[in-house]
């Protein structure tokens, strides 16, 4: 009995060495949207919950995705973007034109080893200022070109979202905590 489980012991710790040291240990694999849909997450002001159903159809309307829209506590929502790396071109251009047809502008992107593969924030705070990357209005404009196909926008938002390698904290310059690799 104890052979048994010391081998079956070792069976289990075999695996998960092979899982951890393999190089797509942590990495989801992108299913495609019909299998697994983009979950969209917005953040509103409570001054623009009236506009709820109307913003939530308007996310909803690729026909894979699912809108969760949550009120934002403070006075307006963040100028803030994240989209994972499973996310086609299409739905991520459509979020980013949702974002500013409802927040105005786009400042910033998070790196997208912080979300899910399958997951677009907008309007969200939950990043630290670190894990994202402030984006100008032509570095936005190229973002939202029809004609990139999803591996040219990923590539390019990868591009815009290269994080750091320091960051300026306490009047220093200090190795960045948050830096993915």
């Amino acid at each position: 009995m104890n052979q048994i489980r010391a081998l079956a012991a070792g069976w289990v710790a075999g695996v998960l060495l092979a899982a951890w040291a393999s190089p797509a240990f942590g990495e989801e694999l992108c299913r495609p949207v019909e299998e697994r849909p983009v979950k969209i997450e917005a953040w509103i002001s409570k001054k623009d919950m009236k506009q709820y159903r109307s913003m939530r159809n308007n996310l909803e309307a690729m026909g894979t995705t699912v809108a969760a829209l949550w009120s934002y506590p403070g006075k307006n929502p963040s100028r803030v973007v994240a989209i994972g790396r499973c996310v086609p071109a299409y739905i991520a251009r459509h979020a980013l034109q949702q974002a500013l047809v409802y927040y105005g502008d786009v400042n910033s992107l998070v790196h997208q080893n912080f979300v899910s593969g399958h997951w677009i924030g907008l309007g969200t705070s939950l990043f630290a200022e670190e894990a994202q990357q402030p984006i100008n209005k032509k570095q936005l404009r190229a973002l939202l070109d029809p004609a990139l196909d999803t591996f040219q926008f990923q590539a390019l938002y990868r591009q815009l979202t290269a994080q750091d390698e320091t960051v300026s904290a306490f009047g220093q310059t200090l190795p960045n905590p948050k830096l993915m690799k």
